[in-house]
């Protein structure tokens, strides 16, 4: 399993670097193109444009690296993994654009207001280099975009976003090329101003790009809960968790990313009669759960016990002792007089003082009739629990009380034969304090309710002749399948 998770590790890392260095090498020979003919013509426009481009050179250097980087395993200094190194390199980038949005608005605004560097050389080549960038930065932007929301990559989305708005600004900066170039030949003034227009035009897809994408890398540096999880996957992933057997209620869902990879905190309301092993399969239900919406979250769930709509008198008893790690057994209700009276065996250390013994039995009885206030009184029978272990009778008692009980079995027609008889001492090692166990085969179709008589019966009528066993543990099995 850890295998098939590293290599799938790799193959996402290897999927986004690809993509990012292919992403790099087209940045490069765009913005490389740009700028010459920028300089040439002598176009803010274009040269705004150029600028652009280098951002996003620079921009796709950094997710080179970030990708790298991030996708390196958790670590002793690093628990979460390097994820927020992608939020930190978009954080770059955002202080890189911003830069650039100021400079090509002064650069634009001042040539506006003092007619300078208004009169453009003409040529073909920056509607053939834009064009061209258009046509590449529709490539990548797509490729970018399908690797980003396979591998949940924001550095690769950022790049993404760059250069699907890089078509919009080349389009701005060819129709400003052209507008200007337009009014030089039919002599039309105001089409003079067209470049430094487009170069605004530019700066402000640069802001509107920058702007969201802020948005978005303080969210991540805040983790605050990702868009994608906010709504209908939200809602999704509650209605999962409820409809997962055990599940009471859903307390609370908390979810933020890191780089590619999902955390998920969960709060959930569970059966307080629960056992450690069902709990831990319901945990493990709520994490597949989660799993089939955000793929390879690591979650994290707190349990609150929680008291179910249909408990029964019985299982709020039980969990009052299990919620002071107390063992009950043999757990009686009766009701007369309008009221409930509960009968119980309570197990206590054997080496516990009588004193203390009762104050745990008091300080339970007080919590029963709090927690169930139709109870109106408690029998507690104390009993020790034995830390000591049981060592075998002698050879010839042992033989002796087989062949008693066996005799007896015949007396009750429905027991066809008594097997794996196992005689011990009991609790304290007394000579009267014998405990017997075995096994007897009863008739398949015996009704459960026949079954306890016979037993109690047989049980019974032996300890009448033989008072010094104490304890006779009887298991019965149908006699087609006595072997169990």
């Amino acid at each position: 399993m850890h295998g098939q998770w590293t290599r799938e590790l790799e193959q996402r890392s290897a999927a986004k670097r690809a993509a990012a260095l292919s992403s790099l090498m087209a940045a490069l020979a765009i913005t490389l193109l740009k700028l010459l003919t920028g300089v040439l013509a002598g176009s803010l426009g274009m040269l705004s444009e150029a600028a652009h481009s280098a951002i996003d050179l620079i921009a796709s250097a950094i997710t080179l690296v970030t990708v790298r980087v991030s996708d390196r395993p958790a670590d002793e200094d690093h628990n979460y993994g390097h994820g927020k190194l992608e939020s930190l390199s978009a954080a770059f980038e955002i202080l890189l654009m911003a830069g650039s949005c100021v400079w090509i608005a002064r650069e634009a605004i001042y040539r506006i207001l003092h007619n300078e560097h208004l009169d453009l050389r003409w040529s073909v080549w920056p509607f053939v280099v834009l064009l061209l960038s258009m046509a590449v930065d529709y490539t990548r932007s797509r490729s970018l975009h399908r690797v980003a929301m396979e591998q949940r990559s924001d550095a690769l989305e950022a790049d993404a976003v760059h250069f699907g708005t890089d078509l919009w600004s080349a389009a701005a900066v060819f129709l400003g090329l052209l507008a200007t170039y337009a009014g030089g030949r039919f002599h039309i003034p105001a089409l003079r101003y067209a470049d430094p227009v487009a170069a605004l035009a530019v700066s402000c897809v640069i802001l509107t790009v920058t702007w969201r994408l802020a948005r978005t890398t303080i969210d991540s540096l805040l983790d605050a809960t990702p868009s994608e999880a906010r709504a209908q996957i939200r809602r999704d992933l509650v209605n999962d968790l409820e409809a997962v057997d055990g599940v009471l209620t859903v307390e609370r869902v908390r979810v933020r990313r890191s780089g590619s990879d999902y955390f998920v905190d969960l709060t959930l309301g569970m059966p307080r009669n629960l056992t450690f092993q069902r709990s831990e399969q319901i945990t493990f239900a709520a994490t597949a759960a989660v799993q089939q919406r955000l793929p390879g979250a690591d979650v994290v769930i707190h349990s609150v016990p929680t008291a179910a709509v249909g408990e029964s008198v019985f299982d709020r008893i039980r969990a009052v002792a299990a919620r002071n790690n107390l063992n009950l057994h043999d757990v009686s209700v009766q009701q007369y007089e309008g009221a409930l009276h509960v009968e119980q065996h309570l197990e206590v250390p054997e080496t516990m003082s009588l004193q203390d013994a009762h104050d745990v039995a008091t300080q339970l009885e007080s919590e029963i009739r709090r927690e169930v206030p139709s109870v109106d009184t408690v029998l507690t029978h104390i009993e020790s629990e034995p830390a000591t272990i049981a060592s075998p009778v002698q050879f010839e008692a042992n033989e002796h009380l087989t062949q008693q009980l066996v005799q007896t079995a015949e007396h009750f027609p429905e027991i066809h034969d008594v097997h794996e008889v196992t005689v011990t001492r009991g609790h304290g090692g007394a000579a009267n304090s014998v405990q017997i166990n075995c096994h007897i085969s009863l008739p398949d179709d015996l009704p459960m309710s026949r079954v306890h008589e016979v037993i109690t019966e047989f049980e019974s009528e032996f300890r009448l002749h033989h008072p010094q066993v104490a304890r006779v543990l009887i298991h019965p099995e149908p006699a087609t399948d006595n072997a169990r």
